[in-house]
């Protein structure tokens, strides 16, 4: 992506610099003043039918102005300037450069402006050179001396960058995913079988004569990338979508759909409405089709323009790009920032906040992605320390989940052009990009790379899964929760998909979890889980049954005390929720919850420590709003072992907790 925003301000202010000119020219030459006033009044003869300047009669005008005074050096200045106009930004150094060699009178501003063309095209040295320059004069216009110090910060950051490049050799994505047409803003399941990305496609029906559309593509059986299709009409409409980010399971769909341009109305395409210039909407498959979508709503969509989603693989933390907009029609690019939401425990989305000042910046944050690990942070910037352009950062949540300090993911990845849409596979071996370089199909393609070891995010597995009823066997739709028993915290909550009872949820490495699945009706499942010890079936999946309630006992797995003590820890937090959410919507159950020990120690002793330990689960229930009388406890010591007490493992399964429905 070219900076034109970049070279659009320095254009103005180059503009505007010469327009100010005093009519004291540094010529004295009649003809080549004469020569040079018309062009002025040439390149401000603005077109209606092109809407810009008569570019070739300006040029020619200042030609022969500097025919007849090769030093004059304001003629130099406008020549410039027009090729700023025509997009060369060389040539404008170029003839900037004239402009200074032929006369020693030229205002110090003017490196300045020569800076600011040298590091948008990567000439770092000579750039750093006239930004010290303007910083070190007596005659510098403060008002630019932030920028200037940015320039140098930049590229001197760029010059250690390029003497200690990255392993970075892209490969295209090829002609499944890529075409001629542009290719970007890539997205991917946790398991890597489903690829999302944004096309720009033509379509003579609308304004603009293109519009985006979002096209999908899975792997083979070759491991290879399919033919990307369109993912569906009830999404794709006849204006644009884009920007899409999947759920870790590929159930949910959250993508950008922008407004057609007709003012006040915000019609997005198929009857959707929207609350500003571009909102976020989300749909669902039902295990064939997506549902229509649906728009977030306030708070997460405002009046300003949403864009840019990456939703968490915990299943409840989404971030966002929003953009600030000068009024219902255009948006100010250098004024947006990452903000995140959560889905709070009624169903609503928390009110957006910015992700911390270590992130953003008040120039350009966007291209976010928040990698499965749910810890790793991936976005492009043009206010951190950089290549002078959009860059690539990565940060990484600490324990009290603040932010550390963004890394640049170093050159050539990164250069002084724009660099954004970038995204990590699950495992993190393989970076995706869009770019134009050569050797593509199209304006942008898809590219792959591999991932320095320095730039991976955690490690992750991901759980396959099933929910079916115990009795019948048949596929359940089910909520369910996987749980940090150390913490207490939940780390990813998601549905069982409609139809085939299917699920897939993101686990972290080296943390001791627990799996809870319910649905009303059903007695809720409850399982301590280490990854490398999960039984599965032959296909690769865990299959949880759920019971319906009905009079029955149940362990529960996740109950834990300290060694002959029957105060509770702080991981039995996460289970005991559960009992509560299970009293709190079948109000008309009563339950019993006996206490079990092992054989070790004296009989009388371990008779009243299970007591006291069942005792504990039901105070904590009267505590959180149960009524007492359905609530009961009793001991039974070691009189009831599920295993013989013959080795560690057993005595573990005996010293347990039990719930006991005993009445519906």
């Amino acid at each position: 992506m070219s900076k034109v925003i970049l070279l659009f301000f320095i254009q103005i202010i180059l503009f505007h610099s010469f327009f100010g000119q005093s009519v004291l020219y540094s010529t004295v030459n009649k003809k080549a003043i004469k020569y040079y006033e018309k062009a002025i009044v040439c390149f401000n003869n603005i077109s209606v039918e092109t809407g810009k300047p008569d570019i070739e009669g300006t040029e020619n005008l200042l030609i022969k102005s500097l025919a007849k005074d090769s030093t004059f050096w304001e003629a130099y200045s406008l020549l410039s300037n027009l090729n700023i106009e025509k997009g060369d930004i060389k040539s404008a150094i170029f003839f900037r450069k004239k402009m200074m060699f032929s006369s020693n009178s030229v205002p110090i501003i003017e490196y300045y402006y020569l800076a600011s063309m040298q590091i948008a095209v990567g000439n770092y040295k000579e750039c750093l050179t006239n930004a010290k320059r303007y910083q070190q004069s007596p005659l510098a216009d403060k008002r630019f001396m932030t920028k200037i110090n940015r320039m140098i910060q930049n590229s001197l950051f760029a010059l250690n960058a390029i003497k200690n490049p990255v392993n970075f050799k892209p490969i295209n994505l090829g002609p499944s995913i890529n075409s001629e047409l542009p290719e970007y803003f890539p997205s991917i399941t946790a398991d890597d079988s489903t690829f999302l990305f944004t096309r720009r496609v033509n379509d003579i029906s609308v304004s603009m004569g293109r519009q985006e559309d979002i096209f999908v593509s899975k792997r083979d059986e070759n491991n290879d990338w399919s033919n990307s299709t369109l993912i569906s009409d009830v999404i794709n409409s006849d204006f644009n979508e884009g920007a899409p980010t999947f759920s870790s399971d590929g159930q949910y769909i959250i993508f950008v759909g922008c407004e057609t341009g007709a003012k006040g109305d915000y019609e997005y395409g198929n009857g959707r409405k929207g609350y500003g210039s571009c909102d976020l909407f989300y749909s669902q498959n039902n295990g064939q089709k997506w549902s229509n979508p649906v728009n977030l709503g306030p708070p997460i969509n405002s009046k300003h323009w949403e864009t840019q989603p990456s939703f968490s693989s915990d299943g409840k933390t989404l971030y966002f790009v929003r953009g600030m907009t000068y009024n219902r029609e255009r948006r100010n690019p250098n004024n947006q920032d990452i903000y995140f939401s959560s889905i709070l425990d009624d169903g609503t989305w928390s009110k957006p906040k910015k992700i911390s000042s270590n992130i953003n910046t008040p120039y350009r944050e966007e291209s976010v992605q928040i990698h499965p690990d749910g810890k790793t942070l991936y976005f492009a910037s043009n206010g951190h320390p950089g290549m002078g352009g959009l860059d690539i950062y990565m940060s990484r949540m600490q324990e009290d989940e603040s932010w550390s300090s963004p890394v640049n993911l170093g050159y050539p990845l990164n250069s002084f052009m724009d660099e954004n849409s970038i995204l990590i596979s699950p495992n993190g071996d393989l970076g995706y990009f869009s770019s134009d370089r050569e050797g593509g199909y199209g304006s942008l393609d898809l590219y792959s790379f591999k991932v320095e070891e320095k730039f991976k995010p955690l490690p992750i597995t991901y759980l396959k899964g099933k929910v079916i009823d115990a009795e019948t066997k048949t596929p359940l739709t089910a909520y369910f929760q996987l749980s940090n028993l150390d913490k207490g915290n939940v780390i990813s909550q998601m549905q069982s998909k409609i139809g085939n009872g299917e699920f897939l949820i993101t686990v972290p490495n080296n943390i001791d979890f627990a799996l809870h699945a319910e649905k009303e009706g059903y007695m809720f499942y409850s399982k301590n889980i280490y990854v490398d010890s999960i039984n599965l079936s032959e296909d690769g999946f865990l299959i949880i049954e759920l019971e319906k309630i009905k009079s029955g006992t149940f362990v529960l797995e996740n109950i834990f005390f300290e060694k002959s003590e029957s105060d509770l820890k702080q991981s039995s937090i996460v289970e005991l929720n559960k009992v509560l959410k299970l009293m709190s919507i079948n109000p008309e159950i009563k339950i019993e919850i006996s206490g079990h020990t092992d054989s070790d120690g004296d009989n009388n002793l371990n008779l009243q420590l299970s007591i006291n330990r069942a005792k504990a689960v039901v105070n904590w229930l009267i505590e959180n709003n149960i009524s007492s009388d359905r609530l009961f406890f009793k001991g039974y010591g070691e009189t009831r072992p599920i295993e013989d007490n013959n080795s560690l493992l057993n005595k573990a399964k005996n010293r347990r907790t039990e719930l006991t429905i005993i009445e519906k």
